[in-house]
C-alpha cells in the first residue's frame, strides 16, 4: 500500500510539473507585451528546462551514439539539442489561442510516467497529448510527446537512422547543421 501511494503521489507531481510546463507555455505564447523574438527565447528557456534534451538526442540516433567518438557525441549534441530548440520555437507563430489541461497520470515504473493532456482549439476538436516524464536527480524532464499515439521520438528515431544508413552520422550532423541553417534564416524573416 505504501509503494502504490508513493507512485501515486510521483504521478500527481509528474502531472503538477507537466501542468506547470503547459500553463507557461501557454502564458509565453499568449504575453502581448513581448515581441516574437522574446517569445520565442522564453519558450526556447521553458524547452531547454522542461525536455531532457541529450537523452532524446541518445535516443533518436540509436546505436551510432555507441559507435560515435566522444569528439563527435559532443558535436552531434550540440547540433541536436539547437535543432530541437529551434524546431519547436519556430512553431511559435501557430499558436492560435489554444488552452491546456492535464487530465490525468499514471506511473509506468518507478521513474517514468505517463502525463495526459488536452489541447483545445478555438476552432476545431481537442487532441490529446501523451507526455512521458522522467524522474532524475530528484527533478522531472520530458523524454518524449506522443500525439495520437505516435511517439516523436520514436518517429524521429526512423527518420534519423534512415539517414544515418545512407551517410552515417557524419551524414546526420550535415543535415542538421543544414536545417537548424534554414530554420534560422526563416526565423529571421519574421
Amino acid at each position: 500500500m505504501a509503494a502504490g501511494n508513493a507512485a501515486l503521489a510521483s504521478s500527481q507531481d509528474a502531472a503538477q510539473f507537466v501542468d506547470q510546463l503547459g500553463k507557461q507555455t501557454i502564458d509565453t505564447l499568449r504575453a502581448p507585451e513581448l515581441s516574437l523574438g522574446q517569445r520565442s527565447d522564453r519558450f526556447r528557456g521553458l524547452l531547454a528546462q522542461g525536455f531532457d534534451i541529450p537523452f532524446i538526442g541518445r535516443f533518436v540516433i540509436g546505436r551510432y551514439w555507441r559507435a560515435a567518438t566522444p569528439g563527435q557525441r559532443g558535436e552531434y549534441l550540440a547540433l541536436y539539442n539547437e535543432f530541437f530548440l529551434q524546431t519547436y520555437a519556430s512553431r511559435i507563430g501557430d499558436y492560435a489561442g489554444q488552452s491546456f489541461a492535464v487530465t490525468g497520470a499514471r506511473a509506468v515504473n518507478a521513474t517514468d510516467f505517463v502525463v495526459r493532456s488536452e489541447i483545445a482549439r478555438p476552432a476545431g476538436r481537442p487532441f490529446t497529448t501523451d507526455w512521458r516524464v522522467r524522474l532524475m536527480n530528484g527533478r522531472y524532464r520530458v523524454i518524449d510527446i506522443m500525439v495520437a499515439g505516435i511517439s516523436m521520438a520514436v518517429t524521429q528515431r526512423s527518420e534519423f537512422a534512415s539517414v544515418a544508413r545512407r551517410g552515417g552520422l557524419e551524414g546526420l550532423m550535415v543535415i542538421l547543421r543544414d536545417r537548424t541553417t534554414k530554420i534560422s534564416k526563416i526565423a529571421a524573416l519574421n
